[in-house]
């Protein structure tokens, strides 16, 4: 009997330290804080039907940021100035806390009462609504520099030619089209692949911040050498001209650069 208690102690002593060496595990289940109808948006304009908007998630304990179509604001609030008139649309991407979402706003604008930055008459001409149309700044000379290929994530190298594509061999097939932009009731893109031809719609976005120029549902003028997510380097936008650049193109893996003059 001794024995059989001795046996029993020693095992009971294993189990015991066994259960003592066990981790504690403490499990965290992530839990929405509110649902997507107690998600607060509130827009407001510094004046009636104007142009000048703040945009503003107020419901406390969500994160995430806006798209607000001129680009994104990792942030629960911004102001800005917006270039086109009519229903404008925001939207607001966040977490409840256990799931994403999405949720927007409306805001009319009526009038534009503040001035935009002045990239935007530069691209769009001073009437947005009429909007402006640009072609290849070429001359017909074998030194011209229009269409080119440039080197590679150097935005500031982009006007060093390494192929003189467009003045010595080979131009692309829309070297004579046309392009317009302008901001009646949207940001309107159509490409034309010549003067006459039947355009392709398409709509923009001038990220003036961040010197960039986005073609959607489009394509820019010398397609043959851009990218297919339309986003372009801007090296230059004034009145009279506009030099946009690509980092990586798709067709060969070099820099390309673009430059257009006014119609």
């Amino acid at each position: 009997m001794k024995i059989n208690k001795i046996i029993y102690l020693i095992i009971a002593s294993f189990l015991l330290v066994f259960a003592a060496c066990e981790p504690i595990v403490e499990e965290e289940n992530l839990s929405n804080t509110t649902n997507v109808d107690g998600v607060k948006l509130v827009a407001t304009q510094s004046t009636p039907g104007g142009n000048e908007i703040t945009i503003d998630m107020v419901t406390p304990g969500i994160t995430g940021y806006w798209n607000y179509n001129l680009g994104k604001a990792l942030t629960n609030k911004i102001k800005f100035i917006y270039p086109i008139p009519g229903k404008a649309t925001f939207t607001y991407v966040g977490s409840l806390g256990a799931e994403f979402f999405t949720k927007t706003v409306d805001v009319q604008v009526d009038k534009l009462d503040h001035p935009l930055d002045q990239d935007w008459y530069d691209l769009v001409g001073t009437d947005t609504a009429t909007g402006k149309t640009w072609i290849f700044d070429q001359n017909a000379t074998p030194d011209n520099l229009w269409w080119f290929m440039s080197a590679p994530n150097n935005p500031d190298g982009a006007m060093g030619a390494w192929w003189n594509a467009g003045g010595t061999c080979c131009p692309p097939s829309d070297a004579n089209g046309k392009m317009h932009f302008d901001l009646s009731g949207a940001a309107n893109y159509n490409h034309y692949e010549t003067q006459t031809a039947t355009p392709t719609k398409g709509s923009f976005v001038l990220d003036v911040a961040n010197k960039k120029l986005i073609i959607i549902g489009s394509k820019m003028l010398g397609y043959a050498a851009g990218n297919k997510d339309g986003v372009y380097n801007i090296v230059t936008l004034t009145e009279s001209k506009m030099v946009l650049y690509l980092n990586n193109n798709e067709a060969n893996g070099t820099g390309w650069t673009f430059v257009f003059r006014p119609q």
